[in-house]
């Protein structure tokens, strides 16, 4: 959708939203912790980010902005399974929601930037996503408009510069605070705000799914995440974590920067060692941070890698123990969930999507449940059982 499109139709959904303030069911003192000092996220600084967001020119061809990959009408994030940048680059991660991405203790799959502000310039700069060959040719890009020369007096005494372009981008993220569901009006006590099999599916969660173990909710965890890295198995179907992992040591050795590190995740197949390209720790091997569940039914395809297009897929994923791998996250086993209780986990999944995002979450809804109707590449009732185990499969599949 065209940037100013969008821009039009998030107006009515911040209509209340000119500074950052501290959202409604979520504790003061843990939103103290998530809003830095140096940046409150004023009126000024909240109103600078919002056009930065959808700035064109901040990318080397002025052809893509944040708003590219994080679409206001497509769940804040673009629906593919890689995210595309300047001169159709596919780079190797999926791009995730900006809504809700204040909570996040670190920013991207793989944690490598601490905040949010980091996280809002290293797109600019990766070769692949948005071009710019570094912050002062971002800068100068914008730095001789009138309306941001102003921009930036008004958020930060003086003229535009890169840290600051950074600040006001996450100022302006820091206001995309979606936690107003069915699910929500359910925990304060209305029974029948949602459905029979949504409830049943909340029980499944916090039970015999196990999903709570790392998407545990409360007023200081608001959106579902433990804000660690777990190898999950994903990257298992196709990868030889060992060797990976000794050609990530080799590219490591060449430079540890924060860049350079940005360029390895989104520009090589070393993306899909997640964690240990950040941290060395073998035991970071394949993890990825735990993502939101919040709104989670319209920021379809799934995983890090998007490579799973319903949630269907996300549950049958885990039912089965995930993927078979030497890094296997020790919380990761069959479940031996039937077809009714998937179809329950489901629908509280899709419970969790903001009342403002109602339309797409049952268009999505629509959408991802007829898909799974005909197509389910990862439901495998055998492993679910353990009726097979993860070895036997792999013989039998001649692996």
């Amino acid at each position: 959708m065209p940037f100013q499109q969008q821009e039009s139709q998030l107006t009515p959904w911040l209509a209340s939203a000119a500074t950052v303030t501290v959202p409604q069911g979520v504790s003061p003192a843990y939103w103290g912790i998530v809003v830095p000092e140096g940046n409150p996220g004023n009126g000024a600084q909240v109103a600078l980010g919002r056009k930065l967001y959808f700035e064109p020119r901040l990318s080397k061809d002025h052809s893509v902005a944040c708003a590219t990959c994080h679409d206001v009408s497509r769940g804040f994030n673009d629906h593919r399974g890689r995210a595309e940048g300047v001169g159709d680059q596919i780079g190797h991660r999926n791009a995730p929601t900006t809504l809700n991405a204040a909570f996040y203790s670190t920013q991207f799959w793989d944690g490598r930037a601490p905040t949010l502000e980091d996280q809002a310039k290293l797109p600019i700069t990766n070769p692949i996503e948005m071009g710019m060959p570094n912050g002062d040719a971002a800068v100068a890009a914008i730095a001789d408009d009138p309306e941001y020369k102003k921009g930036f007096q008004d958020a930060y005494g003086r003229a535009p510069n890169f840290d600051d372009l950074g600040r006001a981008i996450a100022s302006f993220e820091r206001t995309l605070i979606f936690l107003s569901s069915p699910f929500d009006r359910f925990a304060q006590g209305d029974a029948n705000a949602i459905s029979a099999d949504a409830r049943a599916g909340w029980a499944l969660f916090n039970g015999r799914a196990r999903c709570g173990g790392c998407h545990q909710m409360s007023s200081s965890n608001p959106i579902g995440t433990d804000n660690r890295f777990h190898n999950i198995g994903v990257s298992a179907r196709h990868q030889d974590f060992e060797q990976l992992a000794n050609k990530g040591l080799q590219a490591l050795a060449q430079g540890k920067s924060r860049e350079s590190i940005d360029r390895l995740a989104i520009e090589t197949d070393l993306s899909e060692l997640g964690r240990f390209v950040v941290t060395e720790d073998r035991a970071d091997i394949g993890a990825f941070k735990t993502s939101q569940v919040r709104n989670v039914g319209v920021t379809a395809p799934y995983m890090h890698d998007g490579s799973l297009p319903t949630l269907w897929d996300v549950i049958d994923h885990y039912n089965k123990g995930g993927e078979a791998n030497p890094y296997l996250d020790g919380g990761i086993e069959p479940l031996n969930l039937t077809e009714a209780e998937v179809d329950q986990l489901v629908a509280f999944l899709f419970s969790l999507t903001d009342d403002r995002l109602a339309a797409q979450n049952e268009g999505e809804k629509a959408r991802q449940g007829a898909l799974a109707k005909t197509q389910r590449p990862f439901r495998d009732t055998a492993l679910a059982s353990r009726k097979v185990f993860p070895f036997e499969a792999r013989l039998q599949g001649g692996k």
